[in-house]
């Protein structure tokens, strides 16, 4: 699987900002072990048992509660660097072993102005999946692989909006199924997959103009 840019180069969508608190989330694909995707994805790239890890925050969280997220957050003293720090993090959250994953490299910080941190994302390759699951409950209530190509089928995708103070703020969603459970990705997890499939030139096309009710899906955007 080829996860550079068209240039050569790796993501650079997102300008980086030295002004934050560091964190880190780890973008992990890999190969389904069970239950591949029954939509065929235009890019050759893209098989059916493509897939990335994802995890849904616990209800009870006071920050972004009920949100699908890539396992991650900040850096504490000991780590020794971004990498480091992703690595960590999934570990705690969902136990997978740090050991079978290839990194293929940390991508451009992201800032998030909302929250003050600077987030580096890390591009990784499970070589040896291990299983994985919520190991606390009050951090996660979901660990899942979601097929890739499920992402990028137009069916699953549409835009979520926020309305606040006579303001409008629209980004990408994505829907995506993990047995019976229905999780809206959003926010900044849906705007990294946006901006890397883009960039890859997997995107299909799909309804810009559908719009997914976030109250519909759980999603507390207050």
């Amino acid at each position: 699987m080829a996860l550079a840019g068209g240039d050569g180069g790796l993501l650079d969508w997102y300008p980086a900002d030295p002004v934050g608190r560091p964190a880190a989330v780890l973008m992990l694909f890999g190969e389904l072990d069970s239950v591949p995707s029954r939509y065929d994805a235009r890019a050759e790239a893209v098989s059916r048992d493509l897939d990335v890890l994802l995890l849904a925050r616990a209800a009870t969280l006071r920050s972004h509660p009920g949100q699908v997220a890539f396992p991650g957050g900040r850096l504490d003293p000991g780590d020794g660097g971004p990498v480091e720090a992703a690595l960590r993090e999934a570990r705690e959250e969902t136990g997978l072993d740090p050991d079978g994953v290839d990194v293929l490299g940390p991508l451009p910080p992201v800032p998030l102005e909302y929250s003050r941190h600077l987030v580096t994302p890390v591009l990784g390759w499970w070589r040896h999946p291990s299983p994985v699951h919520v190991v606390d409950e009050a951090e996660s209530a979901d660990v899942f692989r979601a097929p890739v190509a499920d992402l990028l089928n137009p069916a699953n995708r549409g835009s979520t909006v926020i309305r606040r103070d006579g303001h409008e703020w629209r980004g990408p969603g994505f829907l995506v199924h993990n047995g019976s459970r229905e999780h809206l990705v959003w926010g900044f997890t849906a705007m990294l997959l946006e901006g890397l499939f883009d960039r890859l030139g997997w995107t299909e096309p799909w309804d810009e103009g559908r719009d997914f009710r976030l109250g519909q899906y759980g999603v507390d955007a207050s």
